[in-house]
């Protein structure tokens, strides 16, 4: 008997640098492919899959003062940011004969399905795919904090967090080659600590209900569907008795 996933259903957190690939700015086709694949490689496991893709490889309503602009409708920007990503994604996954719907948390529904928590949960157990965009729909906040909001709304077991290295460290590896990894963290390790592998904000929402975070190497061929069945993987951010 092949062994079964570990998780039945996950949101998965991409930046939108994430799809950059070498790029300094966009979408790279090559990456976006890759990604997609491994997206679609996971969800025929069986799994109930959701994803949230940020902006910041067009826009990010953070460097609001660069542009002389105030930072609500900077924000605006990098949610209309999100939305861009997250319709590339959509389209790569189609193409690969996936079923998917992209929500988003802004009313543009000539263009996205408004996010309906009920309708999204439907998706999911119909096999669809489901890509939120617009963040939270709410200036000032991230979209890691949109996901580990999202995750919890649909009853996500675990959001996984892809980054460009394959854990968290206690200082940046690409600095530092004798940085060392995390295996494991608590919410108050990486709170207490500052480490910079997620928003505060969304990590101080997902120890309000005790949801795992994994933080893994999305550039790893077949890393994704890896952590599904090895809890060695990357680091695990939980709380003290997970």
């Amino acid at each position: 008997m092949e062994p079964r996933p570990r998780f039945r259903r996950v949101l998965l957190k991409l930046s939108g640098e994430a799809l950059m690939g070498e790029s300094a700015f966009g979408i790279d086709p090559g990456v976006l492919k890759h990604v997609a694949e491994e997206v679609q490689q996971v969800h025929r496991l069986g799994l109930e899959m959701a994803l949230v893709v940020g902006g910041g490889n067009i826009f990010r309503g953070l460097n609001s003062s660069a542009y002389g602009m105030k930072r609500v409708p900077a924000d605006h920007m990098g949610m209309l940011a999100t939305l861009i990503n997250v319709i590339a994604l959509g389209e790569a996954l189609s193409g690969l004969g996936s079923q998917v719907r992209v929500m988003s948390a802004i009313d543009i529904n000539k263009i996205a399905e408004p996010y309906i928590r009920g309708r999204a949960i439907n998706h999911l157990a119909k096999g669809r795919i489901v890509l939120f965009g617009a963040g939270t729909g709410n200036p000032y906040f991230s979209t890691d904090t949109a996901a580990a909001l999202r995750a919890m709304e649909i009853g996500a077991e675990v959001l996984l967090k892809a980054t460009k290295v394959d854990g968290v460290y206690d200082r940046d590896p690409v600095l530092d080659p004798s940085a060392q990894r995390f295996s494991r963290l608590t919410y108050r390790d990486v709170l207490e600590k500052k480490l910079q592998v997620m928003d505060m904000t969304a990590v101080s929402l997902a120890m309000g209900q005790n949801l795992p975070i994994i933080v893994f190497n999305l550039r790893e061929q077949g890393s994704i569907q890896r952590i599904m069945f090895d809890e060695k993987m990357g680091t695990l951010i939980a709380g003290e008795s997970s």
